[in-house]
């Protein structure tokens, strides 16, 4: 990861580093929203909590898995962009012409050459990915906080809401790697012009070719880098989220 990240400053700059940020905001306006008002509603009001109070582990998961995949459906035209300016450095690295030179001509492209479905190549992938990503993330999050409060003297704070989310930031990175390679993978892939993979018809058949010709380790390549960003991304959206909740006279969630 090191050694990657000194050979994109060294090529490209430092900036480069940041490649691919606006649609990755966008991706996590869409994503964002949607899987933590989709969470508080199944975990409210359809799925419910027990009289006293308590949440079942298995109501968590499936509010998690679901909300995060539902997110994820409709983030994913974002998150397709984001992955294919995230590779355009390196192809210029081996000497390919660019395939895009911004996120509307990316949008663009992607419609001209595969239509409005074009924009969700890849979406059975990515919403797996987020549902088992949301599982480690959303359900963790609010089993462990809530375990906190009922199980130590710790009281609603930053210092509950930090362990908490450190929690989260590591399940959800296990869970998720292996899901986030196959789900790159297939998202990077050359199409025909009807917008068909040309290497993976399938997540199974990237899953079993993966396997195949790597071994099963090769599904947690990038785990590290992978840990990396959702650690500080997981302990700066709940203490933010839980602070912006207090803030505005909303119940801790």
């Amino acid at each position: 990861m090191v050694k990657t990240a000194i050979g994109i400053v060294k090529e490209e700059g430092v900036f480069k580093l940041w490649q691919g940020v606006t649609p990755a905001i966008y991706r996590h306006i869409v994503y964002s929203g949607v899987r933590m008002v989709a969470y508080e509603q199944l975990r409210d009001s359809l799925l419910k909590r027990n009289a006293d109070g308590y949440f079942p582990l298995w109501k968590a998961v499936l509010g998690g898995m679901s909300a995060g995949a539902l997110g994820q459906f409709f983030a994913s035209p974002t998150d397709l962009v984001k992955v294919q300016m995230q590779m355009e450095g390196r192809r210029r690295l081996e000497g390919k012409p660019p395939r895009i030179h911004g996120v509307y001509h990316a949008f663009v492209k992607i419609l001209s050459e595969g239509g409005i479905r074009g924009l969700w190549a890849g979406w059975i992938p990515n919403v797996q990915r987020a549902a088992l990503v949301s599982l480690g993330d959303l359900t963790t999050y609010d089993m462990v906080k809530h375990f906190l409060l009922r199980n130590t003297t710790l009281k609603d704070s930053s210092l509950c809401h930090g362990l908490s989310s450190i929690c989260a930031g590591l399940v959800a990175a296990t869970m998720g790697t292996p899901a986030d390679v196959i789900k790159t993978r297939i998202m990077n892939q050359t199409r025909d012009k009807q917008g068909r993979g040309l290497l993976y018809t399938s997540t199974y058949d990237c899953l079993k070719q993966t396997i195949k010709r790597e071994g099963l380790l090769s599904l947690y390549k990038g785990f590290l880098p992978i840990w990396a960003r959702m650690a500080p991304w997981s302990m700066t959206f709940w203490l933010t989220f839980e602070q912006i909740r207090k803030l505005t006279g909303i119940n801790s969630f």
